[in-house]
């Protein structure tokens, strides 16, 4: 099946969120299709272009946006002086329902990977009628407990890379919550302590989430490097900002305001995430969910196996 070809967007521009923030977003394939919002990962990653083709474009109206701080949105989380107190994930919702009023639509189809998953899901409990359907891959809920896996958890899987993770914080923080301390040198006011502390973050990244060449070669860029470190750790180092709770996850907690809400949760066998069972445990607390594993993937919405089950999942919600 493989992704839909190539296309570009037939209108962007950027919407004031306030606050001195301004939201990137773009729209591509039918002016008159079902509309549709794909959520990036990270959190800060960016969307790409390659995102539009997971869509039909003669049947979707596919509509993309960089989140707060990231990609073409201002200002970025890479400057020192952006104010990371207004990037949360009540805020990344507030600018979703901005963006859905000012493109003038009503309901749509919610696409998430990764982090987008975990927005996905939690901006579906809290506006459950602007969302018609979800389809979400490399699927994570934001729990401390998933967390506590990827920043300690899996130190016992990749023990030298763990060591040269740990060594860049104090002494006297090493045996507490790595994201939150990391989050502590990326807002340093000495730049050599911001930059040394991106290049553990990201290399610590590439060392649990095995990820195509095109994705790890964004790290080497000086910018985007800082912008997503500050952005995930903010984030990871503050319970994802989903209040109290969040240990076993106020996502998995609130899957009952789901009902009605028809979703896809692709899952590569071989995520790291999977080692909490988090995936199984939402799609079995959620009836209208339906739950594909992919052999032989990874986190990965890219690997060819994931690219033609995600695909058949926005063919299948085209009609609906």
């Amino acid at each position: 099946m493989g992704l839909y070809p190539e296309i570009e967007p037939y209108d962007h521009g950027m919407l004031d969120v306030g606050v001195g923030n301004r939201v990137y977003w773009e729209v591509c394939g039918n002016p008159k299709g079902k509309p549709a919002v794909m959520l990036h990962g990270g959190p800060g990653s960016g969307c790409g272009a390659g995102f539009r083709r997971y869509f039909d474009p003669a049947a979707y109206r596919i509509v993309l946006l960089d989140q707060r701080g990231c990609g073409r949105s201002t200002p970025r989380a890479s400057a020192y002086g952006t104010d990371m107190s207004v990037n949360t994930t009540a805020h990344l919702i507030r600018d979703l329902e901005l963006l859905r009023g000012h493109l003038g639509i009503g309901r749509w189809l919610v696409w998430g990977v990764s982090w987008g998953s975990a927005l996905g899901l939690r901006y579906a409990q809290t506006h459950p009628d602007a969302v018609s359907e979800l389809v979400l891959t490399g699927v994570t809920t934001g729990s401390n407990a998933e967390v506590s896996m990827l920043t300690r958890g899996l130190g016992r899987i990749f023990p030298e890379a763990f060591e040269r993770f740990l060594a860049e914080l104090p002494e006297d923080e090493r045996d507490g919550n790595p994201a939150a301390a990391y989050n502590r040198l990326l807002e340093s006011p000495d730049p050599e302590v911001r930059a040394r502390a991106a290049r553990a973050w990201t290399d610590w990244e590439t060392a649990i989430i095995p990820a195509p060449p095109r994705s790890v070669e964004r790290y080497e860029d000086p910018a985007f490097r800082m912008g997503f470190a500050r952005t995930v750790t903010h984030y990871w180092g503050n319970d994802h900002f989903l209040g109290e709770g969040n240990d076993e996850g106020v996502v998995l907690r609130d899957v009952p305001l789901l009902k009605g809400i028809p979703g896809t949760l692709v899952q590569g066998s071989l995520d790291l995430g999977n080692l909490l069972g988090i995936v199984w445990r939402l799609h079995h607390a959620w009836p209208g969910s339906e739950l594909a594993v992919v052999d032989d993937a990874g986190h990965n919405a890219g690997a060819p196996g994931m690219v033609d089950v995600l695909v058949a999942a926005t063919d299948k919600y085209a009609t609906r």
